[in-house]
């Protein structure tokens, strides 16, 4: 059953998407560009679960090893959404990436990408930073709750391609996935 619903969760969106008619008057690279950051979206409600080991069927260490692999599934989609987005409107992604653009939607993604490269990197490099276990820990859920707050904002205050109604779904569902791996998690942690 979970499976299920992570299913619809996501591709409900993502089929659409598809289908909106915004898309007639977009080219390919926007239109590239914007479905990079539904898939970003929707690889945000598998990473705390496969965190927290919530996914059925997946055993702990396979859980993390997803784990690290969606992480860098993330941060390609987000790479592919803001360099789709520089090719079409560079004057607009700069605006954004200076955290001076108009439209609020903007510094929430700006905020969120940055949490995401750098929970990559420290991710990646954290052996070398020498970051204890413990710290890490909290660096890591620190940095999930910006990833996710700035993305969900991101999206919601977005009008665009995504559907109303599948996008907030996806976006609540992202938000209690991650409550509930941060509960789960703190308890194992506190054992």
């Amino acid at each position: 059953m979970a499976w299920i619903i992570l299913a619809v969760a996501t591709i409900g969106p993502i089929a659409a998407a598809a289908w909106s008619p915004l898309i007639a008057w977009r080219g390919p690279i926007y239109i590239t560009a914007c479905f990079a950051g539904i898939v970003g979206l929707c690889l945000l409600l598998f990473q705390p679960l496969l965190a927290a080991g919530m996914i059925p069927g997946l055993s702990r260490r396979r859980a993390r090893t997803a784990h690290h692999w969606v992480g860098g599934a993330l941060v390609l989609s987000v790479v592919a959404h803001v360099a789709g987005l520089w090719i079409t409107s560079p004057p607009d992604v700069l605006d954004a990436l200076l955290l001076r653009s108009p439209t609020p939607f903007s510094a929430w993604g700006v905020i969120a990408m940055w949490a995401v490269f750098l929970s990559a990197f420290l991710a990646a490099f954290r052996k070398q930073v020498r970051i204890r276990p413990h710290l890490w820990r909290l660096i890591h859920k620190v940095l999930a709750i910006v990833i996710v707050a700035g993305t969900v904002a991101h999206a919601l205050l977005i009008e665009g391609m995504m559907e109303t109604v599948t996008k907030a779904g996806l976006c609540l569902l992202v938000l209690v996935a991650t409550l509930r791996a941060l509960a789960r998690l703190s308890r194992g942690q506190a054992k």
